[in-house]
């Protein structure tokens, strides 16, 4: 994530050699490993004629090589845009392209973009120069988005290619009258204007950055597609409801909440209701805690919410199949699980006879003198 391409803070990394095009494409986000690299084709059989081009913050698309240029990854290319020409990266060829079109329900057919030559140094040039022009410019953008009074946030800014075109990409929360933003955009920087509407998660995903957990967003790294999250899912996994603790830098809820909840969802199919109550002779019991993965329920009598009862899921099931036939069990104790009181814990010293608090002895505060009398020799009498 540190190549220009990636649009970092300083752009290229210290040390790289490749002047802002990664011959590995390491260290850009939502890479692919072609597996098939080293695996040659059947006989009679053509090599896939498409390419994936990578673009600014990893946006990615297929392109058709219809000249059959030798192209690998790493190599700076020209390609086919709805106006002029736009440069990117190659980051995948050969038959794992077919496999990500696929993926992606990408049409192959004569009406796909198409490459157009490797860039020459003038392209690249006219490139580089395009995009240190981004920054000062979504600034710009900003303060006049901010003078006209919309709401809404200018997230980035990228120039095409032959730097024609810039996409200016925002966030909004409602719909937003633009057409006076697109005026006076067009008139400050002299070139055509697209606006692109994104959401938070998108932001979040083009801008990248490091999450609660340390490492960096899993929007911006490796996850392609954004599937719904709902506090059903916090409630699930038994999870407070703190919005503070729940919400990724997007501002929605994280989307992490998404990975173990088909595994919660599993263990939670034998559990019964946690608003059913267990009658006894003794009282009516409530559901005070579960514990999802060690498959016990506690339970308390009305009344005595001090005294919990464990049980197990099949037990407690149990007692809910005969309270259906309207009976009652004698009580939980006949049915809870005997806890066994913990022993404690004897540790031996397997360092030494040392105490722990030696350190914390104050030092003695009597100093040796330096200089000690000397004693003198007896003379004889």
């Amino acid at each position: 994530m540190g190549c220009t391409s990636c649009s970092s803070k300083g752009g290229q990394p210290k040390g790289c050699k490749n002047n802002g095009t990664c011959g590995t494409d390491g260290c850009n986000k939502l890479t692919v490993f072609d597996w098939l690299a080293n695996m040659s084709l059947p006989d009679n059989q053509e090599p896939f004629n498409y390419v994936e081009v990578r673009f600014k913050n990893g946006r990615k698309e297929f392109f058709k090589n219809a000249d059959n240029l030798t192209l690998s990854v790493g190599d700076v290319i020209a390609t086919e845009a709805a106006s002029g020409h736009d440069i990117g990266i190659v980051s995948l060829t050969g038959e794992l392209v077919r496999v990500q079109m696929k993926k992606k329900r990408e049409k192959i057919d004569d009406s796909s973009l198409k490459v157009y030559r490797k860039a020459s140094q003038r392209d690249i040039d006219i490139w580089q120069k395009a995009r240190d022009r981004e920054e000062s410019i979504k600034v710009r953008a900003r303060q006049i988005a901010i003078r006209l009074g919309l709401s809404m946030k200018i997230s980035d800014v990228e120039f095409q290619g032959d730097a024609s075109k810039a996409i200016f990409y925002y966030t909004a929360e409602e719909r937003v009258d633009f057409r006076e933003l697109i005026r006076e955009f067009a008139q400050e920087f002299s070139t055509r204007i697209e606006m692109k509407q994104v959401g938070f998660r998108q932001e979040a995903s083009r801008l990248g950055g490091i999450g609660s957990c340390g490492r960096e967003l899993c929007c911006s790294t490796w996850l392609t597609d954004f599937r719904s999250v709902n506090t059903s899912a916090a409630r699930y996994q038994q999870l407070s409801l703190n919005p503070q603790k729940l919400a990724g830098q997007c501002g929605k809820l994280k989307c992490c909440l998404n990975y173990e909840l088909d595994t919660y969802m599993d263990a939670l199919k034998d559990f019964p209701n946690t608003e059913t109550k267990l009658f006894t002779e003794k009282g009516t019991a409530v559901c005070q805690k579960i514990d999802i993965f060690k498959g016990i329920l506690w339970y308390a009598y009305e009344g005595e919410w001090m005294n919990w009862h464990q049980l197990s899921t099949q037990k407690a099931n149990e007692i809910i199949g005969i309270n259906k036939d309207n009976k009652k069990v004698a009580g939980l104790e006949a049915y809870a699980i005997e806890v066994v009181a913990a022993e404690e814990t004897v540790y031996n010293n397997v360092v030494g006879q040392d105490s722990l608090t030696r350190f914390d002895k104050p030092k003695s505060t009597k100093k040796r003198s330096k200089n000690k009398r000397k004693r003198k020799p007896q003379r004889d009498a």
